[in-house]
């Protein structure tokens, strides 16, 4: 068990009393102090890694921006070319109509009864005298031989045509 302090002893230790608490204030100041600094230190560093994490993110970003506005052009081009190719196939095939239905308008063996007498020669011209001719009404004549059949309808004839102009014929619709 302690002994309280006698009344005369308490202005004795007031000096060591009012030492003890100067060392634990600047103690306890330095230990505040160097907390500060390190938390002043930790704050930094962690201010310099969220930076570096931002300005990658927006260079990922950058990156990923660019990589699909390659691929939404590269898809625009694609779509592009599709419809133009599209427009010119349906060019083509309204030109096709178009010859098919002048040709048999201008030309059909009703209206030109000569005309399946040529169609006729220009048949065994191809497959020779012995080539078997049918007659296919209102669009011309069909020849035969073993392995070999020349059509000489006048949609076969206009096609083979239209097919001989190759790539000339897009000049039509090419600007």
């Amino acid at each position: 068990m302690r002994k309280p302090v006698s009344d005369e002893a308490v202005p004795a230790l007031a000096p060591v009393r009012a030492e003890l608490l100067r060392t634990a204030r600047a103690e306890a100041r330095e230990v505040l102090d160097r907390a500060d600094r390190d938390a002043a230190a930790l704050i930094g560093e962690a201010r310099t890694k969220a930076r570096g994490i931002v300005e990658e993110a927006h260079r990922q970003g950058e990156r990923e921006g660019a990589a699909a506005a390659r691929g939404t052009r590269a898809g625009a081009r694609r779509g592009a070319r599709d419809r133009e190719l599209a427009a010119r196939e349906a060019a083509y095939e309204e030109l096709r109509r178009r010859a098919f239905a002048h040709v048999r308008r201008r030309w059909a063996p009703a209206a030109h009864p000569a005309v399946v007498g040529r169609l006729r020669e220009r048949a065994r011209g191809l497959l020779g005298p012995d080539a078997e001719i049918t007659e296919v009404p209102g669009v011309g004549v069909v020849a035969r031989m073993p392995g070999r059949r020349a059509d000489c309808t006048l949609d076969g004839l206009t096609a083979r045509a239209l097919d001989r102009l190759g790539a000339e014929v897009e000049a039509l619709w090419s600007p």
